[in-house]
């Protein structure tokens, strides 16, 4: 990773878009500190002491509980991009614009935006009417009101539009920058809360030295958790192929043999993302809209974040979005088509429909082995953060959730990889010049 940022900053071009990605991600981290007109960051931030409150903290960067101008974060888009990937596998009209090439992606991603500009704005009216007591007044002719509706409308309009520039800095990031911009984002807000609630527990030895044996166990964990992470990220399967010797003219091509790399966790962190989203969306919802209803205190009761059908449900949806995505990034006929095109095929195995059906098979095995990596990832190590938390004293069980730790690795060589290819693609530039 050091030698691959060296490298990175020996190239112009890369250099700057390493810069452009460094003050973009510094506008973001300024925003989370900007203050929101009418809302109370003390109330606010003793609202937000819940176990599922905390991790819309973290994914936030702890702008929510600071009462910020990005206290929305980039989850409006997340939870758009995910009802998206969802309704163009049921909508005829939104499957075929996906299929149209940049051009239908182009639309795609602006109904996407405007998705999200409309949970933004379901969320914001969400604060402001749950949150009533964390409202105070901007206007003076608004102390004889029922409500401060013109100060509520006010910060309804802010975080909106505080959710659109997270998610215009991403896009420039992802445009212009290097690596993912909506993946740095989150990496980032998981590092600053990290670092914050590690200070919290060093400086909380000062009391009691018993602490520091629980710091010691959290870092070996977290070493060991990271080199987990890596092993099984950087695993795969490799297919062998081979390529049939062919004749052009007076001469002869092919005669080669390469492989298919098929990663087992080819996923990445998406399906941990799009599960925890999904899960968090409707207890969000009813935690912003009723918080005293019967019906939320049902839900946080049973279905909850912590709860035992939370965990369950949490395993079931990264199974299933494991496979979803595994589907739009692996497509075992377009794959066999390739392969069959250039005169190539699999040893043992027929060209076409056989070729097609093997990798599917391949492809489904992987699959399962990288959702039950998924699985002990988001829900192992979170019994033991809490173990180690020391009865909630050190709070290490917020510092760095199981799904922030496989973020952060994930991101960090996804990071790596893209710096390498855009190094390589350069000196391939210059080579051809």
């Amino acid at each position: 990773m050091l030698e691959t940022l060296k490298n990175a900053f020996k190239t112009k071009e890369i250099r700057v878009k390493i810069f452009l990605t460094l003050a973009l991600l510094l506008v973001y981290r300024i925003g989370c500190y900007i203050p929101v007109p009418g809302l109370n960051a003390d109330t606010m931030g003793e609202m937000l002491s819940g176990d599922f409150l905390s991790i819309l903290t973290s994914m936030s960067g702890g702008s929510l509980a600071n009462a910020t101008l990005f206290s929305l974060g980039i989850l409006p888009f997340i939870n758009a991009f995910i009802i998206m990937q969802l309704l163009t596998l049921v909508i005829p009209k939104l499957e075929k614009l996906s299929k149209e090439g940049d051009a239908g992606r182009r639309k795609i991603t602006q109904i996407t935006r405007y998705l999200a500009l409309v949970l933004a704005a379901v969320q914001g009216i969400g604060i402001v009417v749950g949150w009533r007591e964390a409202v105070t007044p901007l206007f003076s002719f608004e102390a004889g009101w029922d409500a401060p509706y013109i100060t509520m409308a006010s910060i309804i309009i802010i975080l909106m539009a505080g959710s659109t520039m997270v998610m215009w800095l991403g896009e420039r990031i992802t445009e212009y920058g290097v690596g993912n911009g909506t993946s740095l984002i989150i990496f980032v807000g998981i590092l600053s809360q990290a670092g914050a609630m590690m200070g919290q527990a060093f400086m909380a030895v000062g009391s009691d030295w018993v602490y520091i044996w629980y710091i010691i166990g959290f870092i070996l964990v977290v070493v060991a958790i990271f080199l987990f992470i890596v092993f099984i990220d950087l695993s795969e399967r490799r297919v062998t192929v081979q390529y049939s010797k062919q004749i052009k003219g007076n001469k002869m091509y092919g005669g080669q043999t390469t492989y298919i790399p098929i990663r087992v966790n080819g996923s990445g962190v998406m399906p941990i993302i799009f599960a925890s989203s999904l899960l968090m969306f409707p207890q969000m919802i009813m935690a912003l809209f009723a918080p005293q209803s019967e019906a939320y205190a049902w839900y946080a009761t049973y279905m909850g974040s912590g709860t035992a059908v939370y965990y369950v449900l949490l395993a079931l949806f990264i199974l299933f979005f494991s496979y979803f995505y595994a589907q739009i990034q692996f497509n075992p006929e377009d794959v066999s088509k390739n392969i069959q095109q250039y005169g190539g095929f699999i040893p043992g195995i027929r060209a076409g429909k056989p070729t097609s059906d093997f990798l599917k098979k391949i492809s489904n095995r992987i699959t399962l082995f990288g959702a039950f990596f998924l699985m002990i990832i988001a829900l192992v190590p979170t019994f033991i953060f809490q173990a180690l938390s020391a009865g909630g004293a050190l709070g290490f069980s917020n510092a760095f959730s199981a799904t922030g730790l496989l973020i952060v690795v994930s991101v960090a060589l996804e990071l790596n990889k893209q710096l390498e290819s855009q190094i390589m693609m350069k000196h391939y530039k210059g080579f051809l010049k």
